[in-house]
């Protein structure tokens, strides 16, 4: 794929293309009404079997109590039954008129309720996408810049950093000569902070995140409100038994690169899940530590990323975690098991980054790191981008993800037997600040970019939109167990 045809760009544009309001909206009560919106099972019957399908409609309504004319609601459906742990998630379809269809799978034996959730009203979702394009500045960053002073002191001043972009709110911060800009030569992006009263540019020696600003108006913050509500409707026991045929969920299929992943993409039973992607196994200790045995396994990314990490030095008891006595929360982390000739390691992708005061020297991008090694068959990259991108344009992000790309295919042209792992954002944000709404489609331009690469990609989103426990953007330990488990079956799928 050539991705900068305006063939794959018309691809790009109908994967995050998202409906809305098509009349003004001057009152909140013309918003949908989770209280007043309601689902219906389609048909439903005495019982069902493993493999069957199950619709139901959701009709959206107002505060008045009518019914909506237009699309652009954001809905989560789920299937489930809590005492079997058990749960699916369900694939909504906007109807553009007020009606969305959901369709589920049903993978299991036993008993299911139907359960939907409106994350953001087609109103809200309008306000996230205002933000996203005129307010990206509302997340900022903190430079804190050194050198030596008079008498053998050091002089220290800290000043507000982001993103060089000539648009999207991200252009307040001034014209000329108003900032510092750090632009690196390979991947093109420039970080800029305002000049220093007295130290020079090149005396920047550590990032932090800076704040919030919330330039929410009160009719917006009134949308914002009805976030992450249940909708009522049938609550009907569904009763699911095993087919008198060959009907089964079960997938045969290998883990490779490159496969697609279907909705659903598996389904818990008993806080275990069993994937529809490919033929996934469930790893002990042992089979674990026989699976890393040899690896140079590269983490880069966020925090959810460096949960995988912390999970593998919690579980494998030859890994010992040294201390490379540096911010934690940025890293770089490294974990060693010399008997099985193991190191894991762990980064936090470049800026922008909301964490603690870390040192600038310690960021490094994505790309440039997988442009800086040599890859092969005991090399494993894993990485993720998304919830520290949640504000900035979508162009911003895909130019991110692209450069990544690029780095990607020139790693695998030169070492094809590289292992290349790509982790993409899970559920768990509700606000202007890092909505799921925005993630959702942040993984929309990651699929985009990665579907033709030969590269794995974990798709956790589903994973944690269905489970049981509260969403959390750091999944509990049930779902970073499960994760892992696939994880470990795309590195050793024998």
């Amino acid at each position: 794929m050539v991705l900068h045809s305006s063939d794959a760009y018309s691809r790009l544009q109908q994967a995050v293309y998202w409906d809305g309001p098509d009349r003004s909206i001057t009152n909140v009560s013309m918003s949908t009404s989770p209280a007043h919106t309601t689902f219906i099972i389609e048909n439903l019957k005495e019982s069902y079997q493993i493999g069957d399908k199950l619709f139901v409609t959701v009709h959206a309504k107002n505060f008045e109590n009518k019914s909506k004319s237009y699309g652009g609601d954001f809905f989560q459906a789920k299937l489930f039954w809590s005492k079997t742990k058990a749960s699916v998630f369900g694939e909504v379809v906007d109807l553009l008129n007020g009606s969305y269809s959901v369709r589920f799978l049903l993978p299991w034996d036993g008993e299911a309720q139907v359960a939907v959730r409106l994350i953001h009203s087609s109103e809200a979702v309008q306000v996230l996408k205002r933000h996203r394009d005129t307010d990206s500045d509302r997340v900022f960053f903190n430079g804190y810049y050194e050198g030596p002073g008079p008498n053998k002191t050091r002089l220290s001043e800290t000043v507000t950093c982001n993103v060089k972009w000539d648009k999207n709110g991200l252009e307040r911060m001034g014209t000329g000569d108003c900032c510092c800009e750090y632009n690196d030569p390979r991947t093109g992006e420039t970080w800029r902070c305002q000049r220093p009263k007295t130290l020079p540019c090149s005396a920047l020696v550590y990032h932090s995140m800076g704040g919030y600003r919330n330039r929410l108006t009160n009719k917006e913050k009134m949308f914002m409100t009805q976030t992450n509500k249940g909708i009522n409707g049938d609550k009907s026991i569904i009763k699911i038994f095993h087919s008198n045929g060959n009907e089964t969920t079960d997938v045969t299929e290998k883990c490779r690169p490159g496969l697609h992943t279907p909705v659903p993409a598996g389904f818990y039973l008993k806080d275990v899940w069993t994937s529809f992607v490919c033929s996934t196994r469930h790893f002990t200790t042992l089979t674990t530590t026989k699976c890393l045995k040899n690896k140079h396994i590269y983490m880069m990314g966020d925090s959810t990323m460096r949960q995988w990490f912390e999970f593998f030095a919690k579980t494998v008891p030859t890994l010992k975690q040294m201390n490379l006595h540096v911010q934690y929360q940025s890293g770089p982390l490294i974990a060693v098991d010399v008997e099985n000739n193991i190191d894991l390691h762990w980064r936090a992708h470049g800026v922008p980054l909301r964490t603690r005061k870390t040192a600038v020297a310690d960021l490094h991008y994505i790309s440039n790191e997988i442009n800086d090694q040599a890859g092969g068959s005991h090399t494993v990259f894993i990485f993720n981008l998304g919830p520290h991108f949640t504000t900035y344009p979508l162009d911003f992000y895909t130019h991110r993800v692209l450069r990544i790309r690029k780095a990607v295919l020139a790693l695998l042209q030169r070492a094809p037997d590289t292992t290349v792992i790509i982790k993409t954002v899970n559920t768990g944000y509700k606000d202007i600040f890092g909505s799921d709404w925005y993630s959702l489609q942040l993984n929309r331009v990651l699929h985009w970019a990665f579907q033709d690469v030969g590269v794995y990609i974990l798709d956790v989103w589903q994973m944690t939109a269905c489970h049981y426990s509260k969403e959390n953007i750091h999944p509990g330990p049930v779902i970073i167990k499960n994760e892992i488990d696939i994880l470990l079956s795309f590195i050793c799928p024998d």
